[in-house]
């Protein structure tokens, strides 16, 4: 089970929230976290040749969307997310 962990520490590295504390505020930062995780992944396979530049702008575009629903959905406002 250690190596599985490992494995999954290395490829969804997280970093400590250092902003002030909410909750709205915590769960939006793993989410911003994780994005930026996914969109270096479909860089880096896009930049490999194994996605096209359409499909990589797609799941970047998705991704996005997600981003932005998930931040409207936690009613956070640009004082809390730091």
């Amino acid at each position: 089970m250690k190596l599985q962990t490992d494995k999954y520490s290395f490829l969804y590295p997280r970093r400590s929230y250092q902003g002030q504390f909410t909750p709205e505020a915590l769960v939006f930062n793993a989410n911003l976290q994780e994005f930026a995780t996914r969109v270096g992944y479909i860089g880096n396979l896009q930049t490999l040749g194994k996605l096209s530049p359409k499909d990589a702008y797609e799941q970047i575009d998705a991704l996005w969307e997600q981003l932005k629903h998930s931040y409207s959905a936690l009613e956070t406002d640009s004082n809390t997310v730091k």
